[in-house]
């Protein structure tokens, strides 16, 4: 992970972040190759080699043998609304997803805070993770338990997808809230995620309901600051 500056290759590795993280080095694109970053910042090669890998740690590139350094991340703004799988799709980001528990219990205190009709909830649990690379966050949802739902830890998720199953029983996302807050993650999210205890993370939590005001989903997404990142739209008067 990227945490001082002090060092060559830590000053390196911020400025190419930043890079990164803006956008101005997309998705996909493959950065110069050592003698020309070597030569860019008037420095060593072993310099520069030590300032990719800092940046591959942090998950913003992915180095091929023989082949040169690539971007994994694109600094553009993710739609959530259909779930972070499409979002990151939309971006040329391919992830695989790992579920960790898929079944039916009773949340008394989301039915008490949402007022919910009843505390009977699906709860899914999953890890999402790059392909061939680093896991990327930690997702709880918790969809409604009616008719055609209730099934659903028995059976799986349509298409290996919430907003699919939820779909397929009338159930669209229509408006909500989110909210956004850093922590840091415990013993057993830094094992799942194969991170160290005490790393700071952004957790986030999105509450969605239909057009006509039912619950659709709560879900709860711990995500590697590395990866995601919020972004606020303002103007005079508002």
């Amino acid at each position: 992970m990227i945490r001082g500056v002090s060092l060559k290759h830590e000053r390196i590795a911020a400025i190419l972040a930043k890079e990164i993280r803006s956008g101005q080095v997309r998705s996909g694109a493959q950065l110069p190759g050592e003698v020309e970053l070597a030569r860019r910042f008037a420095v060593s090669r072993n310099t520069v080699r030590a300032a990719l890998a800092d940046l591959n740690e942090a998950g913003l590139i992915t180095t091929r043998t023989g082949k040169g350094s690539f971007v994994l991340f694109d600094g553009r703004p993710l739609d959530d609304r259909l779930g972070w799988a499409h979002a990151l799709a939309q971006h040329g980001v391919n992830t695989h997803v790992r579920v960790l528990r898929l079944a039916l219990e009773k949340d008394f205190e989301l039915s008490e805070r949402l007022r919910l009709d009843s505390p009977d909830v699906i709860v899914i649990e999953r890890v999402r993770a790059i392909v061939d690379g680093a896991a990327i966050s930690i997702e709880r949802s918790c969809i409604p338990a009616v008719d055609g739902l209730r099934d659903v830890p028995e059976r799986g998720l349509d298409d290996d997808s919430i907003t699919a199953t939820l779909n397929k029983v009338g159930i669209h996302l229509h408006h909500g809230e989110q909210r956004l807050r850093g922590r840091a993650i415990d013993e057993g999210e830094a094992d799942l995620l194969g991170r160290e205890p005490g790393e700071w993370f952004l957790h986030t939590r999105r509450v969605s309901w239909t057009a006509d005001e039912r619950f659709a989903e709560q879900v709860d997404s711990l995500l590697d600051p590395n990866h995601f990142e919020l972004s606020l739209n303002y103007s005079e008067g508002e």
